[in-house]
């Protein structure tokens, strides 16, 4: 699904442990009890010789949001751009392990790293349309891909974008004004109507409604509720209380490590490790 005989491939960004490719299930792996989506098998990573993450064990349920939480600089977001190889992208990373995405090795050295991210789309903190109109901001990718044939082809895929992102109604009389323009709520569903233009299976999103207001942050959150029964979403936050009102499944990261994975509501009404419990009740933080 994901692979190209003719994909680049850097060993000098991703120095992968040969000896994982062949591993079971490890001792200890923390596991729903429900159909997963990706599996991360002694996941490690390293900035240069500063080791960032440490064996994560962890399956992502399918069809199910999942809240990464824990202090600042525990390697949730480092864990997060696991999943879509955007780390490939900074000098000096290492990394071993397996991640699979339906069965698949993501990091196989045949794998066409652009239809992996067409597949599993991202959402970032800060909200960054591209500096085009908002139909072309949805327009982009499909058209790379060669998924829309014709205009009209494309117009009902940017129409159905921009609708499941919940911001049709308040664009659909100015889709040639930049994306630029809109407000910082409204540029963040942009951002979410163009990852899910392009029908991916997998949508991360690292802290999207940090920069928001609270009115915005609630309808981000509801459209995530929403976007959960066709998408498999896993997001980065720091707010605990935004983790408990849209994740069914919620991981705890600290120093590096995965200390507790379960589902949200046990997680945060009965953990079973001490410092989840910590973290938790705001004994640190």
């Amino acid at each position: 699904m994901y692979s190209t005989e003719s994909a680049e491939y850097s060993e000098t960004v991703t120095d992968r442990d040969a000896s994982t490719d062949t591993a079971t299930e490890p001792a200890g792996v923390q596991t729903p009890e429900a159909q997963a989506k990706v599996l991360v098998r002694d996941l490690k990573l390293w900035y240069g010789e500063t080791q960032a993450l440490y064996d994560i064990n962890m399956d992502v349920v399918e069809r199910q949001v999942t809240a990464l939480i824990g202090p600042s600089g525990c390697g949730k977001s480092s864990f997060l751009r696991c999943l879509n190889r955007m780390n490939d992208l900074i000098p000096d990373v290492a990394i071993r392990g397996r991640v699979e995405l339906d069965g698949q090795d993501i990091y196989a050295p045949h794998v066409d790293i652009v239809q992996l991210r067409s597949h599993v789309g991202m959402v970032f903190q800060k909200p960054n349309p591209f500096p085009k109109s908002i139909y072309e901001n949805i327009a982009y990718a499909p058209r790379l891909h060669g998924i829309a044939e014709s205009r009209s082809q494309m117009d009902e895929l940017v129409e159905d974008s921009l609708r499941r992102a919940g911001l049709w109604n308040e664009v659909a009389d100015r889709l040639d004004t930049p994306g630029t323009a809109l407000s910082g709520g409204q540029q963040q569903r942009l951002c979410i109507a163009r990852a899910i233009a392009v029908n991916p299976e997998v949508i991360l999103m690292d802290e999207p409604a940090s920069a928001l207001d609270p009115m915005a942050t609630a309808t981000i959150e509801e459209l995530i509720d929403e976007l959960r029964h066709n998408y498999t979403i896993v997001i980065v936050t720091h707010n605990l209380q935004q983790a408990a009102r849209v994740a069914g499944y919620t991981a705890f990261f600290h120093m590096g490590r995965l200390i507790e994975y379960n589902d949200t509501d046990t997680l945060f009404t009965t953990p079973r490790e001490q410092k989840t419990e910590d973290y938790i009740t705001g004994r640190y933080g």
